[in-house]
């Protein structure tokens, strides 16, 4: 893809709270998903950075909204969800700190929800779905881990899925390892991040 804008991301800073979120009103795009379903290896696949997002052995590392400038605007990391080990204090306080961003921050343009494609549409998935969509969300949904799959088996899934989204979102097949489905994936949200009077 030609003038590649997530080559360029390079890592802003860590959110506790909204407002130490960008004020220049530029577009974002927000990374959701379930703690172990791939998403910093997603993000960093995308932007073709081994370290740009800070992967772990650890489910629920990821506890502040981190931000990533990138031309014409930001992706935003969201915590993890579905994290066992974690206290349910701090649960209510990432659920609270991410659902208001989901759902009242101006500047969002887009929720792309990364799911691993062996376990879809969990009850968290659901949630987020729920939020984005009442907010009037573009979404898009990565199926990571999809070499684990065969393509046959990967590609019923993909079609079980969509079918269940119904057009409240975009649905995909991906592979950070494999780099299955990364141009795809750029090419969509390169085209959030555009003022529609340029797509």
């Amino acid at each position: 893809m030609s003038d590649n804008p997530f080559l360029k991301a390079e890592f802003l800073r860590s959110c506790a709270q909204h407002s130490q979120l960008p004020d220049d009103g530029r577009p974002e795009l927000a990374f959701a998903g379930r703690s172990n379903a791939g998403k910093s290896s997603a993000l960093n696949k995308l932007c073709q950075r081994r370290n740009l997002a800070r992967t772990s052995k650890t489910p629920g590392r990821t506890q502040l909204l981190n931000i990533f400038a990138l031309p014409g605007g930001y992706l935003v990391d969201l915590p993890g969800y579905g994290y066992a080990n974690v206290p349910e204090r701090v649960r209510r306080d990432w659920g609270r700190l991410v659902g208001d961003y989901v759902g009242q921050r101006g500047p969002l343009v887009g929720v792309v929800l990364i799911m691993d494609i062996r376990h879809p549409l969990t009850d968290y998935d659901q949630q987020m779905l729920s939020w984005a969509e009442s907010a009037g969300r573009q979404l898009h949904v990565l199926l990571t881990k999809a070499d684990k799959l065969s393509f046959g088996k990967a590609r019923n899934v993909q079609l079980q899925v969509q079918r269940s989204l119904g057009d409240r979102a975009s649905c995909q097949l991906f592979s950070a390892l494999r780099g299955i489905g990364v141009e795809e994936a750029q090419a969509t949200l390169a085209k959030w991040l555009r003022p529609e009077s340029d797509q």
